[in-house]
């Protein structure tokens, strides 16, 4: 079996020495760098945010494990929008989606969209893409912003796939297509490497690359084909007790259970969830790997000391919290991600950050990291270089807007809005006869509480209502809320035998004698700025 973890220079040399020393050391490095640096942006697929060895006993990951513990680790990291392309594009313009307007995965980027790796180009840098674009559509063709370009069309395939017409399917090479050889994991980290060892060696790099793992249906490569056959993956709490999982939730969410993604009739099947985390776990071993040779390459090439390897997933993913599966909705197992940074020398060994980060920061930070002097005002985002630098940012944002738009193909998530602070989140659903949700993180993490109807946070609704409603106003001033053509029905199927639909919640049933319905006529409260 391939093993490509990770020993790390600046890690070893710190072990024997005092933490003041090492400290100082680290500081005397960064004060002293001030060159623009490489950087590696490594995006995984589904990667939840508790996907790392360090973070989940049931998997072991000695790569990443050595990107957090010497480097930062981001632990309040989230999406914007839980879903592939939005998420993406998100990434690449540093926009929210009700500004870049990729929908869903059907809505290709509007006509002169700008992609952050555009900005590095004219700052002098080499830029390379290699792997899942997927943004909007499902072409491969090459994006502006990159010099060299390897991708695939839509979700690609781990392995190669032999077609009626008895070719393989294809990779786009800088515009000319040649067939899959092997896992795709490992190709295109061959493709990444190839390239650096043929870049122009005066100039800087940017690497963006952009695993199809650890997407469904997942397909380990054959070296991990038996790992993990021993570890037992444990069922959600919020999962296996229903009966506390569903009171005072939505009524969507116990309706999903038995639908495409839910746990009782999941992708309409009679799959074994938790085996299938297994699975999911096996695929991610490749991209661990992945990251062992990117980090061997670098040490052997003498660049760990000038590149910035950064790591994280472009939406998390549900495996039975809340009788649920997938991603979209606005739950911290969907919109929450790993995101982990590794610089020697530059970054202080074992750095923890807890500010809340996004996916719409990405863009703002790689060219900070670059040097940029100036940012596009393109740019919703902001650099959390100084964060990762261990330097106070006063001005750093305590919370966070999450939209989700509902998809005709999986009509089962409805409309999402969030407001997400450092203690509370606040959901909303659009367009849909259901309740909202408010859940106290720092008391109830695994969000069983709903405490929408406690009078005790009755202003607190009424406020975070209202900064929700103001995030999600778009760069022209409006509320809109986009949508694409529908062509199917989408996966509306449920099992006869299975789990029922859900009750209306008990708050809304009126009982006898009960005066208490005046909450629909509550004035709007009156604020600075109305007219």
């Amino acid at each position: 079996m391939a093993n490509y973890s990770h020993g790390g220079k600046l890690w070893r040399l710190c072990i024997p020495l005092t933490g003041l020393l090492c400290s100082l050391f680290a500081s005397a490095a960064n004060a002293a760098d001030t060159t623009p640096k490489n950087v590696i942006y490594i995006l995984t697929d589904d990667q939840r945010y508790d996907e790392m060895g360090f973070m989940n006993p049931e998997i072991t990951t000695p790569n990443i494990d050595t990107l957090a513990q010497q480097g930062v680790h981001f632990r309040n990291a989230f999406v914007t929008t839980a879903l592939c392309s939005p998420s993406r594009a998100s990434i690449l313009t540093g926009q929210y989606m009700h500004n870049h307007g990729v929908v869903d995965n059907n809505k290709p980027a509007r006509e002169g969209t700008v992609y952050f790796p555009s900005y590095l180009q004219k700052m002098g840098y080499q830029t390379g893409f290699f792997g899942k674009w997927h943004m909007g559509g499902h072409s491969d063709k090459p994006q502006p912003g990159f010099d060299h370009w390897v991708s695939f069309a839509g979700q690609g395939h781990y392995y190669p796939v032999i077609g009626e017409d008895g070719k393989a399917n294809q990779l786009n090479i800088n515009g000319k297509h040649v067939p899959q050889q092997g896992y795709i994991t490992d190709e295109l980290t061959d493709y990444a490497l190839n390239w650096l060892n043929q870049r122009d060696t005066d100039k800087p790099f940017f690497i963006y690359l952009s695993h199809k793992a650890v997407h469904a249906d997942f397909k380990p490569a054959e070296r991990h084909q038996d790992q993990y056959a021993d570890v037992e993956i444990a069922v959600p709490d919020s999962q296996a007790n229903t009966a506390a999982n569903y009171k005072g939730k939505p009524m969507w969410v116990k309706n999903q259970r038995n639908s495409w993604h839910g746990v009782d009739f999941p992708y309409h099947s009679s799959l074994d969830v938790q085996e299938y985390k297994r699975h999911y776990h096996q695929t991610l071993s490749a991209v661990d790997d992945s990251i062992g040779r990117l980090l061997d390459w670098l040490e052997a090439n003498e660049l760990s000391q000038s590149t910035i390897v950064m790591l994280m997933g472009d939406n998390g993913f549900l495996f039975g919290e809340h009788g649920l599966i997938d991603k979209r909705n606005a739950y911290e197992e969907s919109m929450r991600v790993p995101l982990v940074a590794y610089a020697p020398g530059y970054f202080k060994p074992g750095t923890t950050v807890d500010n809340i980060v996004a996916n719409i920061d990405i863009a703002a930070t790689v060219l900070d990291m670059a040097g940029a002097k100036k940012q596009p005002e393109q740019f919703e985002g902001q650099s959390f270089l100084p964060l990762a630098l261990g330097k106070e940012v006063d001005d750093w944002r305590d919370e966070l807007v999450y939209e989700y738009y509902w998809e005709f193909n999986f009509p089962h998530t409805p409309t999402t809005f969030a407001l997400r602070t450092d203690q509370y989140k606040l959901i909303q659903y659009h367009g849909v006869w259901d309740t909202e949700e408010l859940y106290d993180l720092k008391n109830d993490p695994n969000e069983m509480h709903n405490l929408i109807n406690d009078p005790k946070h009755k202003d607190r609704v009424a406020d975070m209502r209202y900064r929700l409603f103001s995030g999600l106003e778009n760069n022209q001033g409006e509320h809109v809320i986009p949508y694409t053509e529908k062509y199917t029905h989408g996966a509306v199927y449920r099992e006869k035998n299975r789990s029922k639909a859900a009750d209306f919640p008990e708050p809304w049933l009126k009982q006898e004698g009960d005066e208490n319905l005046t909450d629909f006529f509550v004035p709007k409260p009156q604020r600075d700025g109305d007219h």
